[in-house]
């Protein structure tokens, strides 16, 4: 383990004997901790980023790769959002703070307003100049979680839910995975694509094939380091899914708007047993092939596959 790793063990361990903070009353040593903690993870990030350095700068990359990045200008902030880590209550915190939402109840605002088109300006709409001072002078912020684990809730959510998205899912993507993975797939999982099995979704990510390459790059289940460049902008609020509240809470304490209440998730049950449950579907060869897509969010953000397959690929 790296003297980084280390130090990050010892700081969560230092967070978690302080005890989880619930509201927006923050204790100054509870801060302390969290930016800590914060700030380890930036020097991971950093160092790795040296280990493994990116091919191309930021001025090599197309416009269209930073429309993940949002701009808060009365707040400083730049946040990239991340489908499937808590992006969804976040533009909702982003809403009242830029006066696009009357009231301060974040989790009144629909879901389905905060993702509509040109809600909020990105970075892929300014100009170069004012891209740079923005990424040298404004507070940035990503939260990241484990790939695996993010990937799972992706493809319960968008091919196995219920919803109205789901459906879209199941009908854009599912029918067309089916179609080229299952053999002697029913007339019905053509019609409707809506029983996608995991190892279907598994072998439609690792194949990459140019059939389906309109769709293999969706921003549900593209790398992390895909959408929000870690080696390229040097994120100073680094939130994992798995501390959210704490980390949420330093963010609104750093951008000067401790008004707003980040909503507690409610926490689904077993997700260690998901986990296995899924993934125990998979021979270890496609897992091989799936971390591979996923290797630098594992390196970056120092996640493991110790509770999937029961060691870690890296």
């Amino acid at each position: 383990m790296s003297v980084l790793k280390l130090q990050l063990v010892l700081i969560l361990n230092l967070w978690l004997v302080s005890g989880d903070v619930h509201d927006n009353e923050v204790s100054e040593h509870s801060l302390e901790l969290t930016q800590s903690l914060n700030l380890a993870r930036q020097e991971l990030i950093q160092e790795t980023c040296r280990r493994f350095p990116p091919r191309y700068g930021i001025d090599q990359l197309p416009k269209s790769l930073l429309e993940h990045i949002l701009i808060d200008e009365e707040r400083k902030l730049l946040y990239c959002y991340v489908p499937k880590v808590a992006c969804t209550n976040w533009k909702r915190v982003l809403m009242i703070l830029t006066g696009k939402w009357n009231g301060t109840d974040v989790l009144s605002i629909p879901g389905n307003l905060v993702h509509a088109p040109g809600v909020f300006p990105n970075l892929s709409s300014v100009n170069r100049r004012d891209r740079d001072y923005m990424l040298e002078n404004y507070h940035k912020m990503i939260i990241v979680r484990n790939p695996f684990e993010r990937l799972l809730s992706a493809y319960r959510n968008k091919l196995e839910g219920k919803t109205p998205s789901a459906k879209y899912f199941q009908n854009r993507v599912g029918r067309r995975i089916i179609k080229a993975y299952r053999e002697k797939p029913s007339n019905e999982s053509l019609e409707y694509g809506h029983d996608v099995t995991f190892k279907e979704f598994a072998l439609f990510l690792t194949n990459r094939s140019a059939e389906l390459a309109d769709v293999v790059n969706n921003e549900h289940w593209q790398p992390i380091t895909n959408l929000c460049h870690p080696c390229l902008i040097k994120y100073t609020l680094v939130g994992k899914y798995e501390t959210l509240l704490d980390d949420a809470l330093l963010a609104l304490h750093t951008i000067n708007a401790s008004q707003v209440q980040f909503p507690r998730l409610s926490r689904t049950s077993g997700t260690a047993e998901k986990l296995h449950k899924y993934y125990s579907q998979l021979d270890l060869p496609l897992i091989r092939q799936l971390y591979k897509l996923y290797k630098h969010d594992y390196r970056i953000f120092n996640y493991d596959l110790d509770n999937i397959v029961g060691f870690d690929l890296g």
